[in-house]
């Protein structure tokens, strides 16, 4: 049972666009020559309620960037099985970052560089685990890969690790609840998590 956490710092400069349509808006963008094709929009708040473990949530934007959550929390770190939703969404309102994929034809590589880069992100001192950030498979994500933040997602077709970094440090540790405490820590020797009966189905 524990949490991560860093501590952030503005980005150099990028290009900034401001882009209007009914998901959002569209707050940073990678150069265009990115094969990833990595796109941030800021997300309007959808509630913040806690809701007993494991009862049904859906989200509307997706990945997710706020809404009503579990009431625990998951410990940060390196999922290897998908972790309902509404665990990590509660990680978000910390002032935590998600980073998720979805790859049924399979993404070792890019998996394997996301691995790697979030054991080179800055340490915060602050924090139990050293940084509060989660990566996990997410079978309801529509793009293969994304990360999530309170109030802002980026969706991209591979792993960036640019614009990774630039949206980690832009929006970690900005939630209403800028804290860094031990969550509940899911995971199983074995890989799998070990989760209360019937949750995530």
């Amino acid at each position: 049972m524990r949490a991560l956490s860093l501590r952030r710092r503005f980005p150099t400069p990028l290009l900034f666009a401001l882009l209007f349509d009914c998901g959002g808006v569209t707050d940073l963008s990678v150069p265009s020559d990115s094969e990833c094709r990595a796109e941030t929009r800021a997300r309007a708040i959808e509630g913040a309620a806690h809701l007993p473990n494991c009862s049904p949530v859906s989200y509307a934007s997706n990945p997710p960037s706020s809404g009503n959550h579990y009431g625990t929390w998951a410990a940060h770190g390196i999922y290897d099985a998908p972790l309902p939703r509404g665990f990590w969404v509660h990680n978000l309102e910390h002032g935590a970052v998600v980073i998720s994929y979805n790859c049924p034809d399979g993404c070792a590589d890019d998996v394997a560089r996301a691995k790697q880069f979030l054991n080179e992100l800055p340490v915060d001192p602050s924090c139990p685990e050293g940084r509060r950030v989660l990566l996990v498979p997410d079978p309801l994500l529509d793009v293969r890969w994304g990360a999530s933040a309170w109030g802002f997602n980026l969706r991209a077709e591979c792993f960036d690790p640019t614009a990774f970094r630039e949206f980690y440090l832009k929006h970690y540790a900005s939630a209403p609840e800028d804290v860094c405490s031990e969550g509940t820590d899911f995971r199983a020797p074995d890989g799998l998590l070990d989760l209360p009966p019937g949750c995530g189905e």
